[in-house]
């Protein structure tokens, strides 16, 4: 059997950032460009880069969401992905993607993801100059603007460009380096090519690229829509024409303060199921398995309890994000059987209406049948809920 050689370079994008200064009110890396977003066009200059281990760095809020753009923008690169939450500074944010990366890469990159247009190419310059026994690189272009020192609105003196040079990312670093100076910093920096300059480390350069332009204002998200053409969906890995076929499961015990609510339905008179949100293991289960049909991960990646909206939330409110989810990396569900392994409720009488109330909630067809087990395990002796569910998705 063959063995998969691990990527001895990683590349920590780094898209923790709020963009105030774009003011579109979301987290900048969130912002489409065109049909996609800053963060999956920054992943696709990464994907086709030399290949790499990947980590994302999010806000704390939006983990589930970067999860969908990296999945989305990898194909079959899947399993080098990973998406962990960023700190309250940049700095803090890159410290936890290197606490992400494999032991046995050697080279990390820096990448910020509002680079969004950085050509693969530059990746490849970066890596090369570090394999070839630099501890440290940056891409840059030259300063092309004539410089002026000013004070109080008044030229002071001419700046000579010459000895100048604008910074881009990725930047790179022989790794052993970068996590020494991680380890030992003493204050926050601008950029990790400075931590390492503090800390006595030389930094050398390679030619960066007019593309890698810095997403910072409206007039540059402007500048990245006018050279940005439209952009084909990610190749799916599986064969255009091939469904998939996810398994979700879900269990929930009884005791909730509200009453109850499963299969998209409140229940009157029947006591409500303990969870983070109502508790609906019929939904939850129909939510895990069509994640995991797409290749999406799973109900804790999108709906966890860090995300404060889906406290209390309802069956319409997952399924309908669920479907969203699923649409943005490139999937229509075609349909969702799901079982209820309970005492009580009796579906018998309101099986048509869940059917109808999921199935519009999700946008495809959901079936509903109920069982009991015969007295055993916990839904046997009334405890709790138990759901299973199986989801067919199609490439869109």
């Amino acid at each position: 059997m063959s063995i998969i050689p691990v990527p001895r370079v990683a590349v920590i994008v780094v898209a923790a950032g709020s963009g105030t200064r774009l003011g579109a009110g979301s987290p900048k890396a969130f912002v489409g460009i065109d049909a996609h977003t800053i963060l999956r066009h920054a992943l696709r200059g990464v994907f086709d880069a030399p290949e790499a281990q990947v980590i994302v760095v999010a806000p704390d809020d939006r983990v589930g969401d970067a999860t969908t753009e990296a999945l989305g923008a990898a194909g079959g690169r899947r399993d080098l992905v990973s998406v962990v939450a960023g700190g309250a500074t940049r700095q803090e944010s890159v410290a936890a993607g290197l606490a992400a990366v494999w032991a046995d890469v050697e080279i990390v990159l820096v990448h910020d993801a509002a680079r969004a247009l950085t050509p693969p190419d530059v990746f490849a310059r970066v890596i090369d100059a570090v394999a070839e026994g630099s501890d440290a690189v940056i891409p840059v272009l030259p300063v092309v603007d004539t410089l002026k020192r000013v004070a109080d609105d008044v030229v002071v003196e001419p700046v000579d460009r010459s000895v100048l040079a604008a910074a881009q990312t990725p930047q790179g670093f022989r790794r052993a380096v970068l996590d020494g100076a991680y380890r030992d910093a003493a204050a926050d920096h601008t950029d990790d090519a400075a931590l390492l300059q503090s800390a006595g480390t030389q930094v050398r350069t390679v030619p960066g690229d007019e593309r890698a332009f810095k997403i910072t204002t409206t007039a540059d998200l402007d500048r990245a829509r006018a050279l940005v053409e439209p952009v084909p969906r990610a190749a799916s890995p599986a064969s255009p024409s091939i469904p998939r076929v996810g398994m979700g499961t879900d269990v929930h015990a009884f005791g909730g303060d509200d009453t109850l609510w499963l299969a998209g339905l409140e229940w009157p008179g029947e006591p409500g199921l303990k969870g983070h949100s109502d508790g609906d293991a019929v939904a939850h289960a129909i939510v895990d398995a069509v994640l995991a049909a797409a290749g999406l991960g799973d109900i804790g990646t999108h709906f966890g309890t860090a995300q404060p909206e889906y406290a209390g939330a309802h069956a319409a409110a997952f399924l309908a994000r669920t479907r969203a989810l699923a649409a943005e990396a490139g999937w229509v569900v075609g349909n969702v059987s799901v079982q209820v392994q309970a005492n009580r409720p009796r579906f018998a009488a309101r099986r048509v209406e869940a059917e109808r109330v999921l199935s519009e909630a999700l946008g495809a067809p959901v079936s509903v049948s109920a069982t009991t087990t015969d007295g055993l395990g916990f839904t046997g002796t009334g405890d709790g809920v138990a759901a299973f569910a199986v989801a067919v998705v199609f490439p869109a």
